[in-house]
């Protein structure tokens, strides 16, 4: 039992420091202690991972990657500087992303220039403020240069956060 932990633990971390690189994976699995892996009970495949009792990532079966959730959206916020793996919007335009809207091109101040299309996202406004999370649909270089079209589809906007 503890070796199919660890197992599941490997596997998780190379899934993330492929997805996020290894200085993500360090910030969100800071203390391997606190992690919990829940399995499929059809497949028993590793399903979603929680970190002191939050749901940290989910672990989407179609592909094999990781969505991110507010919770740890927060954890990479606070844990790195603007833009690491981040799309920076408008300050204008921060209640409507808070509520879910998909963030357009035009509104793009920043964004990091590692990220590709359909990396997962975090939405922050130009004071670094949390908005919500989401998935690029454009290459970096023509959502900083297009005026128009969607760039970040908003899975989930920061008021949609329970605390």
């Amino acid at each position: 039992m503890e070796t199919e932990i660890l197992l599941g633990l490997r596997q998780i971390k190379a899934i993330s420091d492929y997805q996020f690189g290894k200085k993500i994976t360090d910030i969100l699995f800071d203390n391997l202690d606190q992690v919990k892996l829940v399995r499929s009970p059809k497949t028993n495949k590793i399903r979603y991972i929680y970190y002191e009792n939050n749901l940290l990532l989910t672990l989407r079966p179609t592909n094999g990657f990781f969505t991110l959730t507010l919770y740890s959206a927060k954890k990479v916020v606070s844990n790195t500087s603007p833009p690491k793996l981040r799309v920076v919007v408008l300050n204008e335009i921060s209640e409507f992303i808070k509520k879910g809207r998909n963030v357009f091109c035009k509104h793009v101040v920043n964004i990091d220039e590692n990220l590709r299309p359909f990396d997962e996202v975090i939405v922050v406004n130009q004071d670094d403020e949390l908005l919500g999370i989401g998935k690029l649909k454009i290459p970096v270089s023509y959502a900083k240069s297009f005026s128009r079209g969607i760039a970040v589809n908003i899975r989930k906007g920061i008021n949609k956060l329970k605390i």
